[in-house]
């Protein structure tokens, strides 16, 4: 069911309204009057009589017909009668301010539970318990259903705060923040509405710009996913997801009652969801107000107009830190800001117009570059130089934007505070900032969006594999009580699903390896494979470069040896006699499943660098093509897979499609818990991504093989 009972409603009673002054009841229902809700408003509560002017109703049932919106404030043991008599008038939208459900243990979580289950099978929608409330500034409705201090600023943000202490907060410095809101949701401990359901309602909301999220914890992280990734294309989705740091995602655990699945995993969710994460407010809010004035860029393409040197050359370091380029300008353009600007200044890319600049020169130079084919982004520095005011600049930069509003510009302005705090006075058409990075940080997010809005959706690709042999190696190791597999059978479920392993042989005996070793060629790696010892370098397990038969008998019985001084011979199968793969370049690849977002693919650089470089990145399973290529080429050891120093280029469609092929062995088989590929080696000679080693684990409990 739609919101729009709770953001659109056409009468609200506010069940708890209280004469009181400073009480929640009281200040909810003050804050509907003052803001001037379009429509009627009731008070609520059995002692009757009047609050603020109104006649307050006694009881739910007393009120007039036509009641979309209730807000409750009243004691939590009070919420259940009062959503039966809500329900019974026909009130279709709740929201409960209340606190003393979930956040304050298994008590108020058995009473939350009842109250999301009454609202369901009553087809109700909730907002709450333990939030702030709601608001919608939109001129037909002007709805401020909370009881933060200040009244909200008009705007074109959708904002959604999972924390509604935090949500007040903003709501009151909004006018210091130069920004507004369309419409706003403190979706408390999200017994219904939670964040998707606002994301679902704003994607079509005319009203709503661009949408901001507060969020401590991800409910549906695939549903999330699904819709953030349509929504993103259509308008700019921005997420501050707190708990980033272990003690972080604790504390956000205690304070909303929902559990933070690690960090690494929510940052892949909203990488592949299109979604910009901040990790500041500061960044937040200063990213959205780039968004709020600017369009979205047709390139990357970055000038600077300037009247310092210094500021000129900091906002080009900048601009090619965040990965744009600075445009080209034409000859033309020079010419023409040869034609009126003096022979000190500079024409290039930045252009710097010096310190005497006047008025009347930004004014020429701006038009003049935003004029330019070359240029998508335009980046303007002022320093008080002269008796030039700032205002005055700033006004004539406004009224260029307003003449020119298809690129996006935005002013660095280092000056007095006084100017920033003045700008809300006169609501300028442009974003301005005080440093060069912070404006081009917010060019980089309007640079972000677009990629996004360009990007392909990528599709899934569905590989030919042996399915029934890989179900086969796990049904044998879940019918020994087995979580994990041992060497040789991790090394055939992959060979199952198509990944290059290197050549190999299982042998119970000396003799038998060294026949194995015989047929593969010299040199070979020799690893011990057993039921109970998964890490076998720690107990030299693996012996490589074994060059030759007798070297192959010498190591054979010293292994045995060691196993025997060490316990561990009664959980060994065998060895496993592999072709020695010769490279120097190590990969890393794999799966680990955490506990609310599921399976997380990790591709990276390995062997011992693994732990210690921690040159890894992540995304969510199932990958799409896209994804795969965005993997490979997002870490910094892609450098030595592009053939560095004269080695053979790797094979880097095959690095991708074993990615590909693994994600699709955990999508079969999603009780698959642990996988690593370490090392995934690339052949010296032909550049193949080789698997040389593989382990994996299982979740018992959930093996379903039927």
């Amino acid at each position: 069911m739609s919101l729009s009972h709770i953001m659109k409603p056409r009468a609200v009673a506010v069940v708890g309204a209280s004469t009181r002054p400073h009480t929640i009841g009281n200040d909810i229902l003050k804050r509907l009057l003052e803001y001037g809700f379009c429509d009627p408003v009731y008070p609520v509560n059995p002692k009757g009589g009047t609050i603020e002017g109104l006649t307050v109703y006694e009881r739910v049932a007393d009120l007039p017909d036509g009641v979309d919106l209730a807000i409750v404030v009243v004691n939590s043991s009070f919420v259940l009668s009062v959503v039966d008599d809500c329900h019974a008038k026909g009130i279709k939208g709740l929201v409960v301010i209340s606190a003393g459900f979930k956040e304050t243990g298994p008590e108020g979580a058995a009473l939350e539970a009842t109250l999301a289950e009454k609202v369901r099978g009553y087809g109700m929608r909730l907002v709450g318990p333990n939030c702030l409330g709601v608001v919608n500034t939109h001129p037909a409705v002007r709805l401020d259903g909370c009881f933060a201090e200040s009244l909200p600023e008009r705007g074109h943000i959708g904002f959604v705060s999972q924390s509604g202490a935090l949500g007040g907060g903003i709501l009151n410095i909004l006018r210091d923040l130069n920004l507004g809101f369309a419409q706003f949701v403190s979706i408390g401990n999200q017994a219904d509405v939670d964040a998707e359901d606002a994301l679902e309602y704003w994607e079509n909301e005319e009203d709503v710009t661009q949408i901001l999220l507060y969020m401590e914890s991800i409910r549906d992280p695939k549903n999330f996913r699904k819709l953030a990734s349509r929504i993103s294309k259509k308008k700019p989705v921005l997420a501050l997801k707190a708990g980033r740091s272990a003690a972080g995602a604790s504390a956000a655990s205690s304070h909303t009652g929902s559990l933070a699945g690690a960090d690494r995993a929510a940052d892949a969710l909203l990488k592949q969801s299109g979604v910009i994460r901040e990790k500041t407010l500061r960044d937040l809010f200063s990213s959205a107000k780039v968004f709020a004035t600017s369009p979205i860029p047709k390139g990357d393409r970055v000038a600077i107009v300037t009247n310092s040197g210094g500021p000129g050359i900091m906002a080009t370091d900048a601009v090619s830190e965040y990965g744009m380029r600075m445009a080209e300008l034409s000859d033309e353009t020079k010419a023409h800001l040869r034609s009126f600007l003096p022979a000190a200044a500079s024409v290039k890319n930045p252009v710097d117009m010096i310190a005497s600049a006047p008025i009347e020169h930004y004014k020429a130079t701006v038009e003049a570059v935003l004029a330019d084919p070359g240029v998508d982004m335009v980046m303007v520095i002022y320093l008080p130089f002269l008796g030039l005011k700032d205002t005055d600049v700033a006004q004539a930069l406004c009224d260029i934007k307003r003449a020119h509003p298809e690129k996006p510009i935005v002013g660095v302005f280092m000056t007095k505070s006084e100017f920033f705090s003045g700008l809300a006075d006169s609501e300028p058409e442009m974003p301005f900032y005080m440093y060069a990075e912070e404006a081009a940080e917010a060019l980089e997010r309007l640079n972000r969006q677009r990629l996004w809005v360009e990007k392909p959706a990528g599709v899934e690709p569905a590989f030919e594999v042996d399915r029934a042999a890989a179900r086969k190696l796990f049904a044998k190791a879940k019918a020994e009580g087995r979580a994990e597999l041992t060497t040789r059978e991790s090394i055939d479920v992959l060979a199952a699903y198509g990944i290059r392993t290197c050549g190999a042989g299982f042998a119970k005996s000396e003799e038998e390896a060294v026949a194995i070793a015989n047929r593969i060629g010299y040199p070979v790696v020799m690893k011990m494979t057993s039921k109970t010892t998964s890490h076998k370098t720690d107990v030299g397990g693996v012996r490589v470069n074994i060059g030759s038969e007798t070297a192959l008998r010498v190591e054979y019985r010293d292994l045995m040896m060691r196993l025997e001084k060490l316990g561990l011979l009664d959980g060994l199968e065998g060895v496993l006699i592999q072709e020695m793969v010769k490279g120097t370049r190590e990969l890393v690849c794999g799966i680990a499943t955490d506990p609310q977002y599921g399976p997380m693919m990790m591709f990276g650089l390995g062997g011992v660098f693994v732990e210690t470089l921690k040159d890894v990145t992540f995304r969510l399973a199932p990958l799409t093509d896209i994804d795969a290529s965005e993997m490979v080429r997002s870490v910094k050891a892609f450098k030595l897979l592009e053939g560095a120093r004269g080695t053979t280029p790797a094979q880097i469609d095959k690095v991708e499609e074993t990615l590909l092929r693994l994600s699709q062995l955990v999508t079969d088989f999603p009780f698959v818990d642990e996988l690593d590929i370490n090392p995934l080696m690339i052949s010296e000679k032909t550049g193949e991504p080789i698997a040389v080693d593989g382990r994996m684990k299982m979740r018992l409990d959930e093996v379903r093989l039927d």
